[in-house]
């Protein structure tokens, strides 16, 4: 269970303005569970993916994983994954070196990673394709690029920033169904931040609205 409990974080403007982005947030996601994000620009909602993955503390507040509080832990301890709208891949690498940089990170043997992210780009339909860069792909396949890396060191939970809103409807919709098997799947816990209700209802299971440094129900 990926639990945050009480979260509470104003942002602090330059004039010495001070606003609520989050007030005692409390949120739970099951294991296989897709929980969606929704609110307005501004609102707070990729503040709170941050603190979850520690790029950012909370004022107040706790994150608990599996029974464990990780509010204090670095990111890499945490075994996340995030994922930004821009895929956020490498350009100066190879597309088996962007899957399988986070293994290497890891400490793996260099070539023991580059032939399990080699797996991986099968499995999305970019076999044979390792050895190409980033910009000979389209939006589509630069998304399955950074879904791969993101699976690739068996994250204990996903955390997804707008992830489709760069790509075409079609893409979207198919997209969607992907992200949404392997979640199941691998029984990850799913954190979606989007401002589409549509791409919520597809995903998730349950859906909150941030607003006012509150959640409020939307099913």
């Amino acid at each position: 269970m990926l639990e945050l409990r009480h979260i509470t974080h104003h942002w602090h403007g330059p004039q010495g303005q001070r606003q609520t982005l989050l007030q005692d947030l409390s949120l739970r996601i099951a294991p296989g569970q897709t929980v969606a994000l929704l609110g307005a620009s501004g609102s707070g909602k990729s503040t709170l993916l941050k603190i979850v993955a520690g790029l950012q503390a909370p004022e107040s507040g706790q994150v608990w994983l599996d029974g464990q509080d990780i509010t204090d832990w670095p990111p890499e301890k945490r075994r996340l994954a995030l994922m930004f709208q821009d895929f956020a891949l490498f350009p100066h690498l190879s597309l088996q070196d962007n899957v399988a940089f986070g293994l290497v990170e890891q400490g793996m043997i260099r070539a023991a990673a580059r032939e399990r992210a080699q797996a991986l780009l099968q499995r999305f339909g970019l076999q044979g394709r390792g050895a190409e860069r980033v910009g000979s792909l389209s939006g589509g396949e630069q998304q399955r690029v950074a879904l791969a890396r993101a699976l690739i060191t068996q994250p204990r939970a996903l955390l997804l920033d707008e992830p489709f809103s760069a790509l075409d409807t079609p893409l979207r919709a198919s997209l969607r169904e992907e992200f949404a098997r392997h979640i199941a799947e691998h029984g990850m816990r799913a954190l979606l931040v989007t401002h589409d209700e549509a791409e919520a209802r597809a995903m998730a299971s349950a859906a909150w609205r941030l607003q006012g440094g509150h959640l409020v129900s939307v099913w």
